[in-house]
């Protein structure tokens, strides 16, 4: 992959996207930077020296050196763009006002599309959207999307969703909404994970003949084969921490585990059901995902076929212990 072009930033007419490109057409990369962080790297480059650029996030570097510019960004991506090219590019960039390019969200399966307006030329008529310009984070995006026809079903009080949510065993067979999926997805990249490491991958079953599988794999529970089906994976190398192995082992499970907590309460605001499945068997699971991953459970979603109320919980006091 090889450093292509700046580009304006999303969100900001003063800083600025620098854009990698690969062979095939989405293989792609950027790094946002902002007014100050562009400030800085245009100062190192006009004196064409070497020096380091601390970005923002107070993880993420850019090492000025005089063949090579290396980035070093939070999320363990490693870039690099020859440091001339770079210089050519950014300094030919900041000689001229730019505005920001307006970012706008149409809800597709399984993610939402990102897509940039173009430029009108002069003699067409302005170009007026119908949506708000929103920040350029795609996890943004669709936890704050809302759908074009108002849903009754969507519940917002989380104190509510507590309260009501219940597990099922029986699905209508009514067809999930495609944004309803892309929000509990999104919700499940929001849960907390050991040093935001995000130890953990999501596996969206889609194929009939293998949620079938899935089924023998799960000590053939029947309703794994619903609507929709997530497999909730540990990826214990993400975890960059020096700890041993079953510590890190056990990170990923919890970060697994978490996500898919947040997957099946989004589900419930959302006006579905789930199922949580542990009872798996996890080398038949691994084989029929064609992975390596560990499975920590399995969350199956769906409309439930009638609505039931949530079940009694033991009192607070017996499940509480305080220690003074």
């Amino acid at each position: 992959m090889e450093f292509s072009k700046v580009e304006p930033a999303y969100t900001s007419k003063d800083g600025c996207r620098l854009v990698w490109e690969g062979k095939g057409e989405d293989e792609t990369d950027t790094v946002i930077l902002s007014k100050n962080e562009l400030d800085s790297l245009v100062e190192i480059l006009k004196k064409d020296v070497a020096g380091r650029v601390h970005l923002e996030d107070m993880n993420s570097s850019i090492m000025v050196n005089s063949d090579v510019t290396q980035f070093t960004l939070q999320d363990h991506r490693q870039l690099e763009a020859d440091t001339f090219e770079l210089q050519k590019k950014v300094l030919e960039f900041v000689k001229i006002p730019h505005e920001p390019k307006y970012v706008y969200i149409s809800s597709k399966e399984f993610y939402p599309s990102v897509w940039v307006r173009k430029e009108k030329k002069k003699d067409e008529k302005k170009f007026a959207p119908k949506r708000t310009p929103q920040k350029p984070s795609l996890l943004q995006a669709i936890l704050s999307s809302k759908p074009e026809q108002k849903d009754k079903a969507v519940q917002t009080d989380i104190f509510k969703i507590f309260a009501t949510r219940r597990s099922t065993r029986k699905f209508d067979n009514a067809k999930v909404e495609s944004w309803k999926i892309d929000k509990i997805l999104a919700a499940a990249d929001t849960a907390p994970t050991a040093g935001n490491f995000q130890g953990l991958k999501i596996f969206y079953i889609k194929n009939k003949t293998t949620k079938e599988a899935l089924v023998e794999a799960a000590n053939k529970q029947p309703y794994v084969n619903a609507p929709v089906v997530l497999v909730f994976c540990m990826d214990p190398s993400r975890v960059n921490l020096k700890f041993p192995q079953e510590i890190l082992d056990k990170f990923s499970l919890q970060d697994a585990t978490l996500a898919a907590a947040y997957a099946q309460l989004a589900a419930a605001g959302l006006g579905l059901s789930s199922i949580w499945i542990g009872m798996l068997d996890e080398k038949k699971i691994q084989t029929i995902l064609g992975t390596d991953l560990r499975p920590s459970s399995i969350l199956c979603i769906g409309y439930p076929d009638k609505k039931r109320p949530p079940k009694s919980r033991r009192k607070l006091k017996e499940l509480i212990e305080v220690i003074k």
